[in-house]
């Protein structure tokens, strides 16, 4: 937004601002968040705090590192607030679970590590946080987010303490820290209609398990090597002499990977199926559903704990679920695969659209990081990192209000442009 854009929306910016940071006790502090908003809505390469302050009329650099870095008001308040305004207004048709990267120099930003860095696509010097998003064809909103501490940070205690960790956080899987969050949303009283994922999540047996015994259903990503049974095939149990232990049942035959199984049935029984308008006009691939077993040592064992949990023996049958694959024109074989836990009778259209409607978040991660400056925070703690990355989340939450409103013209919605240069109020 430019600065004339800025103070066009300043009134519908105190109001979103009164409401939003309502549970933030002192009202100057109020106005600080009002202030970094702006700041961070406003055009400018960088949305670090001596930039902003130097473009805002009422920028004070040093109230607003102290308000970021060293104030002590509770951001999950207004995350709570934020998600519960934003999930009616988005409609969510899924919740999307991913995680972004934050390359850093240096060792001392909290729970910086040299891992994986998908903003750099190798391994690097960064920090990783897990997020949950509501998503729609039209918008998208994160709900809440959850630092990735390296297992290196969890016994740490040097920089624990320089970095302001709380005790209690230690090194926990992105899968579950995802889990984690989904369980703080039903605290709030938010319940996703779907969990959609990247083969990140997918690919992890006890992260679907996860979804699955909070009765929650999911599309999710998988890689092409999962390996899966053809749901007709039943397990038998091998001839018992009678002495030892009695062998459980077993599936006799190999299991198929899901590229080789997808491939298997030929391109003549995929489906052409289009799931939305692009910017080329509409996107559109084939596409199969089947109805599979995932296999493997994890997915047995979790099948027989269930069994066991509910006091009954185990049949050695694994839980059936939906492959989906996607072969596109042109391509030599399958290309893209998700399993799915939706009713066996669900539309393949409908699969196709909950699979690729993470779009929407890459399309808004744009915006976070390059326009309203997600990645661009240069403090180094625990608290002005969860500081910074909820004034973000209520910047991108009021710039979508804008853009959702039935007033709202298109053209000149309020935005951001990373690109355009820097401009003074």
């Amino acid at each position: 937004m430019d600065a004339h854009e800025v103070n066009r929306a300043r009134v519908q910016l105190a109001l979103f601002v009164a409401d939003v940071f309502a549970s933030v006790p002192r009202k100057d502090q109020r106005a600080k968040g009002d202030c970094y908003l702006r700041g961070l809505m406003l055009d400018g390469r960088r949305k670090s705090i001596q930039p902003m302050a130097a473009r805002l009329p009422d920028g004070n650099e040093q109230n607003l590192q102290q308000f970021v870095n060293q104030s002590t008001w509770d951001p999950v308040p207004v995350r709570r607030r934020i998600a519960r305004r934003m999930v009616p207004q988005v409609g969510p048709a899924a919740w999307a679970v991913d995680d972004v990267s934050f390359p850093k120099d240096g060792r001392m930003s909290v729970a910086v590590a040299h891992q994986y860095c998908g903003a750099l696509g190798k391994q690097a010097n960064c920090q990783v946080a897990v997020s949950v998003h509501a998503v729609s064809d039209t918008a998208s909103c994160p709900l809440q987010w959850r630092l990735f501490v390296p297992q290196e940070w969890a016994d740490d205690p040097v920089r624990r303490r320089k970095t302001g960790i709380p005790d209690e956080i230690g090194h926990r899987e992105k899968w579950r820290l995802a889990l984690d969050t989904i369980d703080e949303l039903a605290r709030w009283g938010l319940v996703p209609p779907a969990v959609v994922a990247d083969a990140g999540y997918g690919q992890n047996a006890d992260f679907r398990d996860g979804l699955e015994h909070r009765s929650i259903d999911y599309v999710v990503a998988i890689r092409s090597d999962v390996t899966v049974h053809p749901h007709h095939l039943q397990p038998t149990a091998p001839a018992w002499s009678g002495n030892g232990r009695k062998p459980q049942p077993r599936y006799r035959d190999k299991p198929f990977s899901v590229a080789a199984l997808a491939a298997g049935h030929g391109r003549q029984a995929f489906t052409d199926v289009a799931w939305r308008e692009g910017s080329h006009g509409v996107m559109r691939s084939y596409f199969l559903a089947l109805r599979v077993r995932p296999a493997g040592v994890k997915a047995r064992r979790l099948a027989q704990a269930a069994a066991t949990a509910q006091e009954g023996g185990w049949d050695g049958v694994l839980p059936e679920v939906t492959l989906l694959a996607e072969w596109p024109a042109g391509a030599e074989a399958p290309t893209d695969y998700w399993l799915s836990n939706l009713p066996a009778d669900t539309p393949v259209a409908e699969l196709v659209r909950l699979a690729k409607i993470r779009w929407r978040i890459e399309h808004d991660y744009r915006e976070l990081k390059h326009g309203l400056g997600l990645d661009h925070f240069e403090g180094r703690s625990w608290t002005g990192w969860h500081h910074h990355v909820t004034l973000v989340t209520a910047a991108h939450a009021f710039l979508t209000e804008q853009r959702l409103a039935p007033k709202a013209d298109t053209a000149d919605s309020p935005s951001t442009r990373s690109s355009t240069p820097s401009k003074t109020c």
